[in-house]
């Protein structure tokens, strides 16, 4: 049942703080949104705008991001509540709409189900993101299509892609809607760092490791690069030993190129290459990959594997592993040394720590 409306309508934030503060505030989209579909839409895209982490002060940034997740779902709870949209058709599918679930950098994902299968709607904030929204569509397409088979589960299965117009802005360009489908029981690296911030076993880094060398060898061999395997963008599933690489919107396909774009809060994790825009290549990806295990062993990784991943992460691109599959090759070879025959270990993400 929707909450009774307040009194007064909400007003307009005309600064960051203020924006901060309101978004800090609010117990209830209505907190936020007025009743008037078009003044509301204009209102999370004036919100938007003034709490984006890229244009915020930089001592505030991790404040702006968990200020900008809580307005995406409270602006897809007023779409939901108040607004029309419960079901969507494209020429190809009939999505019956659920709750918002996630919020990344550029875009909502939105639960639907559609002829029985459980999806995820990626629908942009901005048209402005079409293209990335593109470049996702279009490499998740060639890994389907030239990608070899075994592993396609590496990678999300994509349902179709779409433009749609929004019914609450309807002057405004269509926005790039990618359908995908929904993955149970995976968690992001973010959340294994958080329950370990000591590090994690290095033994159970493992397998991490040796998952996300197959996901990068699957896309390299197809002619993909991510561009932003980060841990955000790296889901486990921590009974199966599973590993998907999701968010290919950075990715490059083809020729070699410039990334369209980089995440300025890890701007600290890119190798030069990607800063100065030079073109993505598979070792970029290598880079990036061995930082997240990094990361996540944190101290207690042993001397050699800290000089494995100090040769994954030299500076010079030309100096660094370029073949993902070699490279699992090598990382064998050194766990072996370490610690003996592969053998299995549970693994269990705790909620809380």
């Amino acid at each position: 049942m929707t909450a009774a409306r307040p009194a007064r309508p909400p007003t307009t934030p005309r600064s960051f703080v203020e924006a901060l503060a309101a978004v800090a505030g609010a117990t209830h989209p209505d907190d936020l949104f007025p009743a008037d579909l078009h003044e509301a839409a204009r209102r999370y895209r004036r919100l938007a705008r003034l709490l984006h982490p890229d244009a915020a002060p930089a001592a505030h940034r991790a404040e702006a991001q968990a200020a900008f997740v809580s307005l995406g779902h409270l602006w897809e709870l007023h779409r939901c509540t108040g607004g029309p949209a419960t079901e969507l058709r494209t020429a190809r599918h009939h999505y019956r709409l659920g709750p918002p679930v996630a919020t990344g950098d550029i875009a909502l994902l939105r639960a639907a189900e559609t002829a029985g299968t459980d999806a995820l709607l990626k629908i942009p904030r901005s048209a402005a993101d079409n293209d990335l929204m593109e470049r996702e569509a279009a490499a998740l397409t060639r890994l389907a299509r030239h990608g070899d088979r075994r592993f396609h589960a590496y990678a999300p299965t994509l349902v179709e892609t779409f433009r749609h117009h929004d019914a609450t802005a309807p002057a405004a360009t269509a926005r790039r809607v990618n359908a995908l489908v929904r993955l149970d029981g995976f968690h992001p690296l973010t959340d294994v760092h958080r329950a370990w911030p000591d590090g994690l076993d290095p033994r159970d880094a493992a397998w991490i490791w040796r998952r996300l060398l197959v996901a990068l060898g699957y896309a390299h061999r197809a002619g993909v690069r991510h561009g932003a395997v980060l841990p955000e963008h790296v889901l486990v599933h921590p009974a199966q030993h599973g590993l998907v690489l999701v968010d290919w919107c950075y990715a490059t396909t083809g020729e070699h190129a410039p990334a369209p774009a980089l995440l300025d809060r890890h701007r600290g994790w890119y190798p030069p290459e990607v800063p100065a825009r030079r073109p993505v290549t598979e070792a970029t990806d290598l880079h990036l990959a061995t930082r997240c295990i990094e990361q996540l062993m944190g101290p207690k990784a042993p001397k050699q594997l800290r000089a494995f991943i100090a040769g994954c992460t030299l500076p010079a691109e030309a100096r660094r592993p370029h073949d993902a599959w070699k490279l699992l090759a090598e990382l064998d070879e050194v766990l072996h040394r370490l610690y003996g025959p592969r053998t299995f270990r549970p693994f269990h993400l705790p909620t809380t720590r």
